[in-house]
């Protein structure tokens, strides 16, 4: 259950993404699946590292989390 916490945060890490709406419940969803697939491991080394991991996989993320990433500047 952890990884439903840490993806909201996750994409509040950054000022641009909080700024285009990065904390709707849709992209709150986008990538919890991979951030628990892929992630973790790492996640209780903070948000941003988390994020340096998905950004490692962004290969083998699902469409949604590449999306959100891409559409923030990730």
């Amino acid at each position: 259950m952890k990884h439903f916490l840490i993806v909201p945060l996750l994409l509040l890490a950054t000022p641009v993404l909080a700024q285009q709406g990065a904390h709707s419940p849709q992209n709150k969803d986008a990538c919890a699946r991979d951030v628990s697939r892929f992630c973790r491991a790492k996640m209780s080394e903070g948000d941003m590292v988390v994020l340096g991991c998905l950004k490692d996989n962004r290969a083998r993320l699902g469409k949604a989390c590449a999306k959100v990433l891409a559409d923030n500047g990730q």
